[in-house]
């Protein structure tokens, strides 16, 4: 199969070679996909794509129009693509539905224990001879309640973490599953509850219509003053703008984001030498008690090992005519 592998990135262009070998044809584009950029893929059996590319609707008909009906999305959200549409142009749409758990939930815990005991702000006093105090008092973790909003592959993990750092686990999820309860001392609970209970809140919840903006107004206020919110999800699970709210009222004590709401065409791309034009990132990146990575969480070379292996598997499936075992959609013809 001749692939376009949309939104590019250096860091993954070695290990998607290396998986694809000769079996498939390769050609990196460091565009993003959109209606507008689709023809890019002229000629190509299948397009590659990343969480920041948009396989809307009109993108789909843009590609149908090229004959291609093969996506191979190289991450496991999904909210990116519009698969009513993908089923009704009979495309075969495919993700990665675990590369690394392990990455994303060791990200996590990372920025709870880095906005906690204040890492990045002591490493810059440091380095400019300041071995002052004062300013960096953290807590301990041990006994302190996190909450859990989605206790999948990742939450579960986040989950044997913060077990063994002696915190008390809260988590909602629409499916319980009984062995974390008993394996990690997790106690399944309402979203309201969690929110009013926990001195921690991390997010690892899909994005979907019921989630968009769940940490709002209405929901910070119920809260503990001064709670700890860390979004590895999607950044649509947050409403910004009430976030800075509740950063300037100290409702919210500590933010660590690694997504946002508008980061597409912001993250992952060098903007150090242009003017900053999205105000409310600026209004984030005021905050001392705000923690922003760029997307990062999944960075792992055994995450990019193990994306790159599943994309390939998914393509060879195709390729050989078979559906892939990690298919969204299914296409209803073969592959000649």
């Amino acid at each position: 199969m001749k692939v376009t592998v949309f939104s590019s990135k250096e860091f993954e262009k070695k290990s998607l070679a290396k998986a694809f070998g000769d079996k498939h044809t390769l050609n990196f584009i460091t565009k993003s996909l959109s209606a507008d950029t689709a023809d890019l893929a002229n000629g190509s059996d299948a397009v590659c794509i990343f969480p920041n590319d948009d396989a809307c609707g009109a993108t789909l008909e843009a590609l149908h129009i090229l004959n291609i009906h093969f996506i191979a999305n190289r991450a496991a959200g999904y909210d990116h693509i519009d698969l009513n549409k993908a089923s009704e142009l009979n495309f075969s749409v495919a993700n990665v539905p675990g590369y690394s758990p392990y990455a994303i939930a060791e990200h996590a815990v990372a920025m709870m224990l880095s906005l906690n005991r204040k890492i990045v702000r002591a490493d810059h006093k440091v380095k400019d001879y300041d071995f002052t105090l004062d300013d960096l008092i953290g807590f301990d973790m041990n006994g302190k309640t996190v909450g859990i909003v989605g206790l999948g592959k990742i939450g579960s993990i986040v989950a044997k973490i913060l077990n063994g750092l002696g915190c008390n686990i809260l988590a909602y999820d629409i499916e319980q599953n009984q062995d974390y309860v008993k394996k990690y001392n997790v106690l399944y609970t309402t979203l309201d509850n969690l929110f009013s209970e926990s001195d921690i809140i991390t997010l690892h919840a899909p994005l979907n219509q019921h989630t968009k903006y769940m940490i709002n107004k209405d929901n910070i206020n119920k809260m503990k003053k001064g709670v700890m919110i860390i979004n590895t999800g999607r950044g649509g699970l947050i409403n910004t703008i009430d976030a800075i709210e509740g950063l300037k009222s100290n409702h919210i004590g500590y933010l660590g984001l690694d997504v946002y709401e508008k980061e597409k065409g912001l993250f992952f791309y060098d903007h150090s030498k242009e003017i900053p034009t999205d105000d409310t990132f600026a209004r984030l990146l005021a905050f001392k008690n705000v923690l922003i990575t760029g997307h990062q969480a999944f960075l792992t070379e055994t995450a990019l090992k193990n994306i790159a292996d599943t994309t390939a598997q998914n393509l060879d499936c195709w390729q050989e005519g078979k559906p892939s075992p990690n298919e969204l959609v299914s296409k209803k013809i073969t592959v000649q």
